[in-house]
């Protein structure tokens, strides 16, 4: 169950004060404040530059939780609707990515935006955190999702990878850049939405200094969050989009190859590699893998 509550920022603050023992997170995000949990309840304090604040509580106890605060509160989103792990119900940015430790295939970001009218719709379709979720899942419902909700798409090469490493990227730099675009592109569609998370690969000061002033326009209200796929709809989503773009992907190599290509960079990887530079030859092979990757040793 998820119940949202609407509060003035002297009652805002009054309630952070009284959950301030059992918070869990702070300062998570320019508009995620905190996170408390108590009494089986998620508790998330959005701190937005409008008047009013929003309080969400999320769990079995949520209502009861909520009705201290405003007796009349009353269930938002019902347990037919969202996962109940998922802790903000309201429109939403949020972007996740695949293929970081793939040696031979791609790495792909994806940003997706969702709507608070749109939360059966993910409930619906089953979204959930791509990991928990079965291959055969994602390639089912993948064609419409894609469909259905506007997200941003980003697939970096292993070509291109080569090519940002030999100049001096690291593999977080690539990252921020790409998460920041596809998050950048979807934000000026929805200028009004406040609530954007990333799935957290480093700090936030760390994040933001991978960007100079002569970027692109850098999103800078975000919320980052270890695991987002685990609490936000929005990264959700984005994660099982990015999957299944990222199995696309690797269905369409092998068709091109003619050889299976291992996800990750096992031994498997190792020896799908060594098949692969045999066929098609040493240059196009280092356009095709990631040469940084220990692995590349291995297939010489």
């Amino acid at each position: 169950m998820i119940v949202s509550i609407k509060v003035s920022k002297e009652k805002y603050d009054e309630i952070k004060s009284f959950y301030q023992s059992f918070i869990t997170q702070i300062d998570v995000g320019e508009y995620t404040d905190f996170i408390a949990e108590v009494n089986d309840v998620i508790i998330t304090g959005f701190e937005s530059k409008r008047e009013n604040k929003t309080i969400t509580f999320n769990g079995k106890n949520a209502l009861e939780e909520a009705k201290i605060w405003d007796p009349e509160a009353k269930e938002t989103v019902s347990k037919s609707k969202v996962a109940t792990h998922f802790i903000d119900d309201q429109d939403q940015i949020g972007s996740d990515e695949v293929g970081v430790g793939d040696y031979l295939l791609p790495m792909i970001v994806v940003a997706a935006f969702v709507s608070k009218n749109q939360m059966s719709k993910i409930k619906e379709y089953g979204i959930d955190d791509s990991k928990k979720m079965t291959d055969t899942k994602i390639l089912e419902i993948g064609p419409k999702i894609v469909k259905e909700f506007k997200f941003s798409k980003l697939t970096l090469s292993n070509e291109k990878y080569n090519e940002m490493i030999q100049k001096g990227e690291n593999i977080n730099s690539l990252k921020a850049k790409m998460h920041n675009r596809a998050l950048a592109n979807l934000h000026k569609q929805y200028i009004n939405v406040d609530h954007i998370y990333v799935d957290q690969f480093v700090s936030p000061e760390k994040y933001y200094s991978y960007f100079d002033k002569n970027d692109e326009p850098i999103v800078k209200n975000i919320s980052f969050k270890t695991k987002g796929e685990s609490y936000f709809p929005c990264v959700a989503l984005a994660s099982v989009i990015a999957r299944y773009s990222f199995l696309l992907e690797k269905k369409l190599l092998e068709e091109k190859l003619g050889i299976e290509v291992p996800f990750g960079a096992s031994k498997k990887a190792d020896e799908a590699a060594k098949k692969i530079k045999e066929k098609i030859g040493r240059a196009d092979f280092d356009k095709l893998v990631k040469i940084n990757f220990a692995n590349y040793k291995e297939s010489l």
